[in-house]
């Protein structure tokens, strides 16, 4: 299991969008993913679970990645939100 702490630096004004091309990114890895927000943990695979969050540029989470390609799923996610895609 990898957890990696990441500030978002993706502009998520257009939350939709971006929470939708979140998930995207999050469904490419077969590895479980999670985010972990204040006490929130929600499964970054689902588009209703991630819309619940309200994710902000400048706010901190932590990415919980845990199967076969978890190290390609948080280092995948950290650069999605790090906006260096």
């Amino acid at each position: 299991m990898i957890k990696k702490p990441v500030t978002i630096q993706t502009d998520m004004s257009t939350e939709d969008r971006s929470v939708a091309l979140l998930v995207q990114e999050a469904s490419q890895y077969q590895s479980q993913v999670f985010f972990e927000v204040e006490e929130k943990k929600i499964n970054a695979k689902s588009i209703m679970g991630m819309m619940t969050l309200r994710l902000c540029q400048g706010e901190e989470l932590t990415v919980v990645a845990e199967g076969k390609d978890e190290e390609e799923a948080a280092k995948g996610l950290e650069l999605f939100l790090s906006d260096k895609k």
